[in-house]
């Protein structure tokens, strides 16, 4: 007698790799998009060159290993973490920044556990907290929203900056800032933190014209644009809806407290929930499904986790966002949250 061995019903799914890891960046493109007219061509350029330095670093790493290149680079995860990173870094950074974090992001961070579905740790993550940790002043070097396409800078000019530390003309990237009134703040949360370091309230760093430069409104619509991308991703059922919802309400939820107990040193939930990286940790990074808690309960302690350390980060800590830091240490977590978060078998 045979018994034939197969796979359960509901023990498949109908979406590839390729797809999901397509659709994402495809949910991405509402905040490229943002990004894009608020800082100008540089966001290309840095998405060109993480593409290409994502696909090689991966491409040589699988050669090193003995794998087939074509079936591991059609799947686009790559790609992925090629966005994420661009999408994460002012810019205007230098191109051999923009490349190292790349690489390590896939040779040291992905390749070095397995490859795609063995890493513990989100991939685009690690290589921007290596380029965070090692060159604080460039990582945080961003103009203000609008400031590119006010001063017109082409392509060329982006390009030359990037590249060589100056434009065509010979405006190294320091004046080219300086005359656009660029700021060495990444986002209004590094400029409220740094001013209530200084002794002044929230309501006063919001009303110094600096913040104004800084434009809260343009990082505003960049988080929205996130925002949409998750919308989307929820319309294509690519993420589970405990995750995020128990990041963005732990975020919400202590922000409000602190807003409500001394609103002159914690800003309201909307200013929160809308700067920085939120809106982008939320749908594209704790919802990693392989750095990520599998179970229902785990996803809700994981978010509600990561949403209370970005909280403690952009206030008690040295950076003014924290979304990247907290993502890493709750991936630490990870195998310890699922442990003890498995529903209750039948019959014990």
């Amino acid at each position: 007698m045979s018994f034939a061995i197969a796979i359960s019903p509901h023990g498949h799914s109908q979406k590839s790799t390729s797809s999901v890891m397509r659709l994402t960046l495809l949910a991405l493109m509402p905040a490229i998009g943002a990004q894009l007219y608020l800082f100008g061509w540089g966001v290309l350029v840095q998405l060109a060159l993480t593409c290409v330095t994502a696909l090689t670093a991966e491409a040589a790493i699988l050669r090193l290993r003995g794998y087939a290149l074509l079936p591991s680079l059609r799947d686009s995860s790559a790609l992925l973490t090629a966005a994420l990173i661009a999408i994460a870094i002012p810019p205007l950074l230098p191109w051999w920044m923009t490349v190292l974090a790349t690489a390590f992001a896939i040779v040291i961070a992905k390749q070095l556990y397995g490859g795609l579905g063995q890493n513990p740790f989100n991939p685009a993550m690690v290589g921007y907290v290596m380029l965070l940790v090692s060159f604080p002043v460039p990582m945080t070097t961003w103009l203000a929203p609008q400031a590119v396409s006010a001063q017109q800078l082409t392509v060329a000019d982006t390009a030359a900056v990037i590249f060589k530390g100056k434009t065509n003309e010979g405006l190294n990237s320091y004046q080219l800032k300086t005359l656009v009134d660029g700021t060495t703040m990444a986002t209004p949360l590094d400029h409220m933190k740094t001013e209530t370091q200084r002794g002044h309230s929230v309501e006063s760093a919001i009303a110094l014209p600096h913040f104004s430069a800084i434009s809260h409104d343009g990082w505003r619509w960049i988080n929205l644009g996130f925002l949409a991308g998750g919308v989307m991703l929820f319309a294509f059922r690519l993420i589970p809806w405990q995750t995020p919802f128990a990041m963005l309400g732990s975020l919400a939820a202590c922000s409000a407290v602190g807003h409500y107990l001394s609103p002159a040193h914690f800003v309201m939930p909307e200013i929160e929930l809308l700067s920085g990286a939120t809106m982008l940790g939320a749908f594209f990074i704790v919802t990693d499904p392989v750095t990520s808690s599998t179970t229902s309960r785990g996803r809700l302690i994981f978010g509600a986790l990561v949403g209370g350390l970005v909280f403690l980060i952009r206030h008690f800590g040295g950076y003014p966002d924290g979304v990247a830091f907290s993502v890493l240490l709750c991936n630490i977590l990870v195998p310890l949250i699922d442990k003890y978060s498995q529903s209750r078998v039948y019959g014990h």
